[in-house]
């Protein structure tokens, strides 16, 4: 069977997306024409041998609508040969990206693709893709779920209740992705995966100098009256603080079979080692990483201990605190460099970018193996593992 690889992988660095945020003045289609052209010209390969380029956006309207990839690839001055898709897997799109890259190449259906992400929250600001839709659901559905579901926030609130998840240990979780972030900046980690744009070089939603006691002071950003009386079990414990940051970035990472890749003179930096995905209780929502982590460990034939590093995307604290506790992982080895909290959370660059920064501290540290999971909205997660090649 063929054997999908990773060659490299680039990310822009993340700005605040709002409109004072170091990147709204960068359209859409050219911050991630960005990281496709980084790829290029990093690894040196003819664009023009690209079989396809596979990119993760979840608001896919304006400026982000009608086939961004294609758009972006063209304005990365990729030959116009080259085809372009876009994906949304919601959160997980940039991730669901890089499987479906590599499930070509494993099937015979590509040598060589791109598989990225992007997302310009500052321009099209989350949810857009719904505005103005009276019904989102049709009545199938909403028989099945006559109560509702619930916004992601009260989904993380519940997880936070359900799994008795403290606020103080939310807000000490949310401290330590900052002062990760930032002590990786300071030393340079990030240097080798970041392509500067617009000014910035590094990602601008870390904070430094924040204590519990700060943390503490803020308050609950997602009661609501109605959710209360609903589910009189929540606590309330999640703040701005312990939430992705909206943001706006890109990524791209290069897939190829491990033969195309000896054919061009390219050293791979990691096998793409097994793919998984899996579905939750969508009320909770955002748990599927806990099934779909098992799922891939499972099929890979690897155990939590062969694990080196784990990137688990930060949407909320308590969701990748359930979900060490559930699996009863050491949070030493996870998002080592950092998370969403700290970094931020362009949705459809997020998986890209994970992967991206998963890969450079698993190399930084000598490990061999990355678990990589996200929770998406309807309640699914990816989970893909890499090994690292010498």
């Amino acid at each position: 069977m063929r054997t999908a690889v990773i060659v490299d992988a680039v990310r822009t660095p993340i700005g605040k997306g709002k409109a004072s945020g170091a990147l709204h003045d960068v359209h859409a289609v050219d911050l991630l024409a960005h990281s496709l052209r980084a790829i290029v010209e990093r690894t040196g390969i003819d664009p023009g041998v690209v079989d396809d380029v596979i990119a993760g956006v979840v608001g896919q309207v304006g400026e982000q609508s009608f086939n961004i990839a294609r758009r972006a690839l063209l304005a990365a001055g990729y030959p116009e040969s080259v085809p372009g898709v876009s994906v949304d897997r919601q959160c997980g799109s940039g991730q669901q990206a890089i499987a479906f890259a590599a499930q070509g190449v494993i099937a015979g259906t590509y040598d060589v693709a791109v598989a990225a992400g992007v997302e310009s929250m500052s321009r099209i600001p989350m949810g857009s893709a719904a505005a103005g839709t009276d019904d989102l659901n049709g009545r199938a559905f909403d028989e099945r779920y006559p109560d509702g579901l619930v916004g992601q926030g009260i989904s993380a609130e519940l997880i936070a209740a359900r799994w008795h998840i403290s606020r103080t240990a939310i807000d000490d979780f949310s401290l330590r992705s900052h002062e990760l972030a930032a002590v990786a900046t300071k030393n340079g980690l990030f240097d080798d995966e970041l392509a500067p744009i617009a000014g910035l070089a590094a990602d601008e939603g870390i904070r430094v100098g924040s204590t519990l006691e700060d943390l503490a002071r803020l308050r609950p950003a997602y009661y609501d009256e109605a959710m209360a009386r609903r589910f009189p079990e929540i606590e309330w414990t999640i703040t701005a603080a312990s939430a992705s940051q909206i943001s706006d970035g890109s990524a791209a990472v290069l897939v190829m079979s491990e033969e195309k890749a000896a054919e061009m003179g390219l050293r791979p930096r990691a096998r793409i080692r097994t793919i998984a995905v899996a579905g939750d209780d969508p009320l909770l929502m955002l748990t599927a990483i806990i099934p779909a982590t098992r799922k891939a460990l499972a099929r890979s034939g690897l155990s939590l201990d062969d694990i080196d590093l784990f990137e688990v995307n930060e949407a909320f604290a308590p969701v990748v605190l359930a979900w060490a506790r559930e699996l009863d992982v050491d949070l030493d080895k996870v998002n080592v460099h950092g998370g969403a909290i700290a970094l931020g959370h362009p949705l459809g660059a997020s998986g890209a970018r994970l992967a991206t920064t998963g890969l450079n501290a698993l190399e930084q540290r000598g490990g061999r193996f990355l678990l990589q999971t996200m929770c998406e909205a309807g309640g699914l997660a990816n989970a893909t593992i890499y090994e690292r090649l010498d």
